[in-house]
């Protein structure tokens, strides 16, 4: 492989393990750092009145973000790959399950590519603290309940069981994304040093309500892979391998239960290490936990290196493309966002001279070499409920 090819990719992953979460709480070799409370709420703000099943992929999917950097660029350029084509070539893919299921909502994976600060800092807290994140959402949701603006509508149904808001789609075939302003739904906003996180889709168009959605998106082949479920009980995501069998019957479930270690592919959501692709930790225990020793996650990573499943191959490049550019941001989303974080900037730099060096390498090797390509496939869990 051409070193200069392998140093860029190398970079991205570096310039991803050096993200500016600023975790709190904890002492370095001493536990896993956890994030203030009020940092988990800006994290969580534009997530939390989403769908539970659309939650809980998010969540999973933001702990691997070089590969939702890959998905979102595959699914940019593959805008009309649709039924056994798109079956195909996801089962190809070395991508954690969570982040093949987000291939049916690309707006959901533009906004966690273009925001890497955000998706790797949303992963961070979720791998510190399950339950903090979770309680978070309740809470969000609750606030929006009182302000009058989480309710249901002909899109999703809002019920509460106990002190558990949930919210689930009306339509089992159709889910709606909800957009709405983070600064104004949950009322005023009790954190002016942590303000909430916000983006609007380039189609957005105000709505009439703090509670919009856009077009309903239909659930297809991607959405096999959506295993996760909110177990707000306790405050975890479950896996079951065999939800949405019938939405796409073209993926090896039996190989993914063995990766999982349970005879019935049912479990306690857990991280596999060998899908962060080099992008580091938040801190030294959490790094440890993941990334040292031999672990169930160990035949993981080894699984990635070849003994994937088959038609997988170790993944040699980065997709082709550039990241895409964008105006420059108002004063007023400058400051609603992450404005104290600017790490973005290097993954962007390392983005662009990873694209350049694979333009290099191609001319040098007669041909372009686009795309993605890569062994292994996405870990649903292990463990017991």
């Amino acid at each position: 492989m051409n070193r200069t090819f392998l140093s860029a990719v190398i970079g991205l992953a570096a310039a991803l393990a050096l993200g500016p979460g600023t975790p709190v709480h904890g002492q370095e070799g001493e536990g896993a750092k956890t994030f203030a409370p009020e940092q988990i709420e800006q994290l969580v703000a534009p997530i939390a009145l989403h769908p539970d099943d659309l939650v809980s992929q998010i969540l999973m999917a933001s702990t691997y973000p070089l590969e939702v950097v890959e998905a979102s660029r595959f699914v940019k350029a593959n805008k009309n790959l649709k039924g056994d084509s798109l079956s195909n070539a996801l089962k190809s893919k070395p991508w954690d399950a969570s982040v093949k299921s987000l291939v049916n909502f690309p707006d959901v994976l533009d906004m966690m590519d273009k925001k890497l600060d955000w998706t790797q800092n949303l992963g961070n807290a979720f791998l510190a603290d399950q339950k903090a994140v979770m309680d978070a959402i309740q809470k969000l949701r609750k606030k929006a309940m009182d302000e009058g603006n989480l309710k249901s509508t002909k899109e999703v149904n809002v019920t509460t069981e106990g002190d558990t808001i949930v919210i689930v789609t009306t339509d089992p075939d159709v889910i709606y994304v909800p957009v709405y302003d983070p600064g104004v739904i949950y009322g005023t906003w009790p954190y002016p040093a942590y303000p909430p996180y916000y983006y609007y889709p380039p189609y957005y168009r105000p709505h009439p309500t703090p509670y919009g959605f856009g077009v309903g998106i239909a659930i297809g082949v991607a959405w096999g892979y959506a295993w996760g479920s909110c177990n707000w009980g306790h405050c975890d995501v479950d896996i079951d391998i065999d939800r949405n069998i019938n939405r796409n019957r073209n993926i090896d479930r039996n190989w993914y239960r063995d990766r999982m270690g349970t005879a019935d592919g049912r479990g306690k959501w857990q991280h596999d290490a060998s899908h962060r692709r080099g992008v580091g930790y938040a801190d030294h225990a959490t790094a440890q936990r993941y990334n040292r020793g031999r672990s169930p996650t160990a035949a993981s990573r080894e699984a990635y290196r070849g003994r994937s499943q088959p038609g997988a191959r170790p993944s040699t490049q980065r997709p082709s493309g550039q990241r895409p550019s964008t105006a420059k941001p108002s004063t007023t989303q400058r400051q609603s966002g992450f404005h104290g974080y600017d790490r973005g900037s290097n993954v962007r730099q390392q983005s662009s001279r990873g694209q350049a060096s694979r333009q290099s390498y191609s001319r040098s090797h007669g041909g372009s070499r686009g795309g993605s390509r890569g062994g292994g496939g996405g870990r649903g869990g292990g463990g017991r409920r």
